[in-house]
């Protein structure tokens, strides 16, 4: 991708999201328990082809790859999106891929991408980092197909998914699942959480009927690369979310009066904003980075990375946004506190900086001759 087709990408995200996700209407999806207005769900699917943007052609995608996947999570963090859309495609939409199932593949990557359905993904029951030792489900295999039992606690719109692929342990080893819903034996439950613009739930598995994705016991490894996708498109959000409240915050340093002049004229205010910037810039960086790299050892080093550079970076900003904004920054009147919490929940998705950081040393010294 070049330089001016990433920023016409850009500018045509901006501008739809600018359009469709207002903080009105932010407000209102945030109070539903689906969290999405089905029109421009469609929008964004048909007239943008947003959902299939890193799909392959031969599965009705566009076929371009993670960097243009990278560049639409950006606007979205920075409009804070009301929408299943990274479970779909950040989570759901890479699992497939890097199964290897061309049969599941074509089974169920044309709905995601013309938005007719949504998926997500059920990793290790809850939304830490990938972990194969910490799947909480299991599987026995009934006739053709399989029985999946267990509980996940917290899974990205989990109560709203036409498409649950589930991984459990079979006698083989971990193991990936379709579910289509609604499921015998599957229970669903939404959950209140601190960040109310992405929905969460519990699911129960109490023998649901799935179907095997690729080969029973060998989906470690493509699991491992999906989850790295997620990790970067969610540092790339990250970035994106930065970003609006760095200009946010500088929009009210220069129109704030006060002692006769404006706040950002104030050298402290100043400098608070110039941190901000290097802090955006420095997780911008490291999320571009990541992005560029093909599937490897590399991408993996960079994804830590990224998600702990850009976690620090994010929340940091958000804070200072609230701090300068000042006492309307911490009511809920204001949107300044929608982007803290976005940032405190991000940090905590797909492994904690300190966790990146001990994962990171972990994957450099394997690495070193």
């Amino acid at each position: 991708m070049t330089a001016s087709e990433a920023d016409a990408l850009r500018q045509a995200a901006r501008e739809f999201f600018d359009a469709v996700s207002p903080s009105t209407r932010i407000r209102e999806l945030m109070a539903t328990d689906a969290g999405c207005d089905r029109a421009v769900w469609e929008q964004m699917a048909n007239e943008l082809g947003l959902h299939g943007i890193a799909v392959p052609e031969q599965y009705g995608g566009a076929g371009a790859g993670l960097p243009e996947l990278a560049v639409v999570f950006e606007e979205m963090g920075a409009a804070l999106v009301c929408a299943p859309f990274f479970s779909t495609v950040a989570l759901a939409v890479p699992t497939l891929l890097a199964s290897g199932d061309d049969t599941a593949m074509r089974r169920y990557l044309p709905a995601l991408v013309d938005g007719s359905e949504t998926a997500t993904v059920v990793l290790n029951g809850t939304l830490d980092a990938w972990d194969p030792a910490a799947v909480s489900l299991t599987a026995r295999r009934d006739g053709t197909d399989y029985r999946l039992t267990g509980r996940a606690d917290r899974v990205l719109d989990g109560h709203t998914a036409n498409v649950i692929l589930a991984v459990a342990n079979t006698e083989n080893g971990t193991s990936l699942f379709a579910v289509r819903t609604p499921a015998e034996g599957l229970g669903r439950q939404p959950m209140a959480t601190l960040d109310r613009t992405r929905k969460v739930a519990a699911l129960s598995f109490d023998g649901v009927p799935a179907t095997l994705i690729g080969a029973d016991g060998g989906a470690a490894a493509g699991l491992e690369q999906a989850y790295r996708v997620a990790v970067i498109a969610i540092a790339a959000e990250q970035v994106g979310a930065a970003q609006r409240c760095l200009d946010m915050a500088v929009t009210y340093a220069r129109e704030r009066i006060q002692f006769g002049r404006s706040i950002g004229s104030f050298q402290a205010v100043k400098h608070r904003c110039a941190d901000m910037l290097v802090l955006v810039e420095g997780a911008r960086s490291a999320a571009e980075y990541a992005a560029g790299l093909p599937d490897g050892d590399e991408q993996a080093v960079a994804a830590s990375v990224a998600k702990m550079v850009c976690s620090e970076a994010f929340l940091e900003v958000a804070l200072d946004n609230m701090r300068i904004h000042g006492g309307i920054g911490f009511t809920w009147e204001h949107d300044a506190h929608l982007y803290m919490r976005r940032a405190k929940t991000t940090q905590l998705i797909f492994g904690t900086p300190d966790h990146h950081a001990q994962r990171l040393a972990t994957l450099v010294t394997s690495s070193s001759p």
